[in-house]
């Protein structure tokens, strides 16, 4: 069983997104465990990349932030390495395909393996083209990750019955960021998934409050959330730990009693 169905087994899962590195790897480091101790079932660690394209300008931000500040895919690993010390949870990467073509897509998922990581999610991988780097998921037990979107649409029965770890149901169109509704029918979209695969799915995109977590939880296994944490280290940087610890038991606990 993959690692990664651990972060479901106790109901639905609150999947935080984290980028490396803004401001520091330190701070990231505190970040993720303030997290797990309240209550994430798995986190998702952004590698941040000079163009990001599914990234709104919160993320894009926080990428360039990093990037500035030194931080280096190699880094990232070490970060990794010391979180394994003490954090037991699932933890995935989300990055760009040239990322890991630039560090050599055998030696960059060998890592993933050696270091604790438990699946690699990549935004602007169409799935025709995950022949790329499946062979090497699957040499080295790291889950590559789909993503179904509102587009995806005849193709998403597919996506479903090929799909590894857990699937990511993007909420609505365009980049990441926080919306004030979403209006997408993924109840439609889930259901096709229910029909293909037994792997859970959780909703990421647009979610920043409790109610649109809870509502998302209700439809799906969980929900995934970006830009509302990486504002909040924006806001409060080193001091964040805390805000983003409290701002997580919030989701978490929503997500625990999510009903439509």
């Amino acid at each position: 069983m993959s690692n990664i169905a651990k972060a479901f087994e106790r109901g639905k899962a609150f999947i935080p997104f984290i980028t490396c590195g803004d401001p520091d790897l330190e701070t990231t480091a505190a970040v993720v465990r303030a997290a797990v101790l309240n209550g994430a079932d798995l986190i998702e660690l952004g590698i941040p990349f000079s163009d990001p394209t599914a990234e709104g300008p919160v993320i894009q931000d926080a990428s360039l932030r990093a990037l500035r500040g030194g931080v280096t895919t190699d880094k990232i690993f070490e970060l990794v390495r010391e979180l394994r010390r003490d954090v037991t949870v699932p933890m995935v990467f989300m990055t760009y395909a040239n990322v890991v073509f630039s560090y050599g897509a055998e030696r960059f998922i060998s890592t993933c393996r050696d270091i604790g990581i438990d699946g690699l999610i990549l935004p602007d991988l169409p799935f025709e083209e995950k022949e790329e780097f499946l062979p090497l998921c699957h040499q080295y037990s790291v889950d590559l990750i789909s993503l179904i979107a509102p587009t995806s649409e005849n193709r998403i029965a597919m996506i479903a019955r090929e799909a590894e770890g857990f699937l990511y149901i993007v909420s609505s169109l365009g980049v990441t960021g926080m919306r004030s509704e979403i209006t997408t029918d993924l109840a439609a979209i889930v259901e096709v998934v229910r029909k293909n695969t037994d792997i859970p799915c959780a909703i990421g995109f647009g979610i920043s409050n409790p109610e649109q977590a809870a509502h998302m939880a209700a439809l799906s296994d969980g929900a995934i959330v970006g830009s509302a944490i990486v504002r909040l280290l924006e806001q409060y940087g080193k001091d964040a730990p805390g805000y983003v610890g409290a701002y997580v038991k919030q989701m978490k606990d929503a997500v625990i009693h999510a009903s439509i």
